[in-house]
């Protein structure tokens, strides 16, 4: 289990509470895609993802790029209890879409990549460290069944 103190609590319910789902989603996943661009072997199905403005263009992507995200509210209700909140999409990602457990860590440092940008000179090392504290624990429990 892990420890929470009262400012990680309160750092992650913050970010996540001024967060604009609509462009920091898309944002993060599109960047995932063009940066590494091996992780784009899982969304085959989601048309032209041929170059870097393809990827950002495509609506596929922004939709699934909002509900990582909002998979991520599960997480920061449930901060007692990660590990348990994930374990289906867990076995889903490890035994049905067979997804290289490394991608999510990949996501998650795009992700802080773009929370970063969105927040500026707000965003603290103190903050990073939270936040990142937070995306290693939900890197980790997706990743679970693949252990």
């Amino acid at each position: 289990m892990v420890e929470w103190t009262d400012f990680e609590r309160a750092t992650i319910q913050d970010i996540f509470s001024k967060m604009d789902y609509e462009t920091v989603g898309p944002a993060a996943l599109a960047r995932c895609l063009v940066v590494y661009p091996w992780t784009q072997r899982y969304f085959g199905n989601f048309g032209n993802l041929y170059n870097a403005a393809a990827i950002r263009s495509n609506p596929m992507i922004a939709t699934h790029g909002k509900t990582i995200l909002h998979g991520l509210d599960r997480a920061v209700k449930n901060m007692d209890n990660i590990k348990e909140t994930y374990a289906e999409l867990s076995v889903l990602h490890s035994e049905k879409l067979h997804v290289d457990p490394d991608n999510f860590k990949l996501l998650s440092d795009c992700l802080t990549i773009v929370v970063a940008a969105k927040l500026g000179k707000d965003f603290t090392g103190d903050i990073q460290g939270a936040f990142q504290k937070f995306l290693s624990v939900v890197v980790s429990s997706l990743g679970r069944q693949y252990h």
